[in-house]
């Protein structure tokens, strides 16, 4: 997320109320997740685990918890607590907006384009021409819909990332205010639900085509003219690549790669980056063949038992 105007590292720091180290007058443009950040942006990182990965990072500005040697060329943030001082930064540049009406007047929609009655358009939406939304839709803000996209009854573009930190009282949720952007000619099926990004987009681009009761966690990218079977959960900031098929009910980790062309096929549970132009099925998914290898094995147990016993007995 970019602010809508260059801030310095004491206004920042003044924002939340914490310690810097720098330049007072070094530049911040933005806040992103460690993923999507680029210089000028915050990153926020309250583990010792992760220090070195924020400090190479591409942010200019590290948000942290603990006073550490601060690369050339950046900055550093000094907080007691990084979550929750993103969270005020986040509340800060884009603030939740209320709004009394069923499609907002900041909204822009384009020409053709057929809104059926209950649907919700939230504050700065845009859309394409020659959509169409089906009753009952709900668009949030700041989403951004292109030309010729179907979204069918019932689904909902622009919920919270599911993005939580464990504290002693209960969780706290990390506040999203990133968007949904979805390209030209996209089909959405009913009661799909993709969340927006922490401070990115989760995007899917031109021409994919997604099945009912589909769910997209936040900052996920799916390529182009993918495929997308009911009942399949994707998890947040998940890389999908150009015309990948993913068959019903498949379940797929945060933070992987699918391969293009990639085919997965129903009830698969894929836990890592899979490569693409292969066919894959199973719990942890693998590609076919190493699967049926897996298979025949398992067969052959209750036979490897057998001689076993027979071993034993004599």
């Amino acid at each position: 997320m970019k602010f809508p105007h260059p801030q310095t590292l004491l206004e920042v720091s003044q924002l939340i109320n914490c310690d810097y180290v720098g330049d007072e007058n070094f530049p911040v443009l933005g806040m992103n997740e460690i993923h999507v950040v680029e210089p000028g942006d915050i990153v926020f990182v309250d583990h010792p685990k992760y220090y070195d990965k924020a400090l190479e990072s591409a942010a200019t500005i590290v948000l942290i918890n603990k006073k550490v040697d601060c690369p050339e060329g950046k900055t550093l943030l000094i907080s007691d607590d990084p979550f929750r001082d993103f969270n005020k930064l986040s509340n800060h540049f884009r603030p939740f907006q209320t709004s009394n009406k069923q499609i907002s007047d900041s909204a822009i929609i384009g020409e053709n384009t057929v809104i059926q009655p209950n649907s919700f358009i939230g504050n700065n939406v845009v859309i394409g021409k020659n959509c169409v939304i089906h009753s009952n839709v709900s668009i949030y803000d700041d989403a951004v819909i292109g030309d010729n996209v179907t979204i069918h009854a019932g689904t909902v573009l622009g919920a919270n990332a599911f993005y939580y930190k464990k504290r002693a009282e209960g969780f706290d949720r990390l506040l999203s205010c990133g968007r949904v952007v979805i390209e030209d000619h996209v089909d959405l099926g009913a009661n799909c639900t993709i969340d927006k990004g922490v401070t990115g987009d989760t995007t899917i681009q031109k021409g994919t085509k997604i099945d009912n009761l589909v769910q997209i966690g936040h900052d996920t990218i799916i390529g182009k003219k993918c495929l997308i079977a009911s009942h399949v959960g994707i998890a947040g900031c998940v890389v999908i690549e150009d015309e990948v098929t993913i068959w019903g009910q498949v379940g797929i980790t945060s933070g992987i790669t699918i391969g293009a062309k990639a085919i997965i096929s129903a009830k698969s549970g894929v836990s890592k980056s899979l490569e693409g132009g292969k066919s894959y099925f199973g719990v942890p998914a693998d590609d076919f063949r190493s699967k049926y290898k897996e298979i025949a094995s398992i067969k052959k147990i209750p036979e490897i038992l057998d001689i076993l016993k027979n071993q034993i007995k004599i």
